[in-house]
This record gives structure tokens, sequence and C-alpha cells, in this order.
């Protein structure tokens, strides 16, 4: 798999969001479990603790470099397999992520976003989002994981030089 950058912004009605979408090859439920089931998170991106149906887990992320803290985590949204939207953190810190699935023709689109609190901050974010989602495509097929050094600083200036919506300047 050869990296590109591939976020884009995407205006909601709760703020600008930078946005990235995969393809799989897999049923609508094999792509959730890998999305939302701790043991199959350790293989692209960290793990949780606690209960989702509680509306609160303790996640982790484990492709870090160094032991990562343990952030705690808000459900706002579930519905099976078709969507989620959780916050981690809160106030000046904290992230609002969402992911939506939709199969057709024994595929599966995954669209993630995560809202913005400043544009700049997709310099370092999208590169981020790009790594996490390739680590998931090869985690999910076999293949040997990407390494960071690709992405960071390489796609920076794709993230920095993207047009932010003029609505969202407002």
């Amino acid at each position: 798999m050869t990296a590109k950058p591939t976020g884009h912004y995407v205006l909601k009605a709760d703020g600008l969001y930078l946005q990235f979408d995969r393809l799989f090859h897999a049923p609508i439920e094999d792509v959730w479990y890998s999305l939302t089931n701790p043991n199959a998170m350790k293989a692209w991106i960290g793990t949780y603790t606690g209960r989702p149906a509680t509306g609160g887990v303790r996640f982790q992320m484990t492709a870090e470099e160094g032991e990562a803290e343990w952030q705690n985590v808000s459900i706002l949204e579930c519905q099976r397999p078709y969507r989620f939207t959780a916050d981690s953190g809160s106030g000046p810190t904290g992230v609002r992520v969402f992911c939506h699935l939709i199969e057709g023709g024994g595929m599966t689109t995954l669209t993630l976003g995560q809202r913005m609190k400043d544009a700049t901050e997709a310099e370092s974010m999208g590169p981020g989002w790009d790594y996490y989602l390739d680590r998931l495509i090869a985690a999910r097929s076999g293949a040997e994981l990407p390494v960071w050094d690709t992405y960071y600083p390489v796609f920076a200036p794709h993230y920095r030089e993207l047009t932010v919506p003029s609505a969202a300047k407002a």
C-alpha cells in the first residue's frame, strides 16, 4: 500500500471536522468489530476498559511511543453497526470523533471524522489519522504495519494547505 494523505474538511452543525474515508472488502459487522472490540483495536490503535453500554469507557492508545495515559471517553451516540460518536477528555483538550459505516455490494465504507477547534490542528492531526486508518487496513489484512515516518512530517503540507470551508471562517 502506498500511503497518501486523504483527509478533507466537512462542516457539520457542531463545527468543522477533518474527515477520512476507507473502503473494506468486508461485511459491516466485521468492520464494526475492528472499531469497537477492545482486543481487535489493540492491533491498530489502542484498547479500552469498561462497558460501552454505560455511556463511558477508559481508552488507552497502544500504538504510540512510550506509555500513553488512560483517557475517559464519553459515548454520545452508538447505533450498532452503523455509527458512533464519542468525546475524549474535556475542556480545551477534549476531542470529538465520529465513525459512520455503510455497506453495499459486499464492501463497507468507513467515514471517520474529528472535530477541529482550529484548522491549524490539521497539520498534525491529519497525518495521524491517515496513519491509524492505514494501520487498521494492515492489521485486518495481516500486512506489515505502516511506519509513522512515512506520514509525518511528509503529509503535513497537504493538511496545512487544505481549504477551510468559508462558512467555518465566519
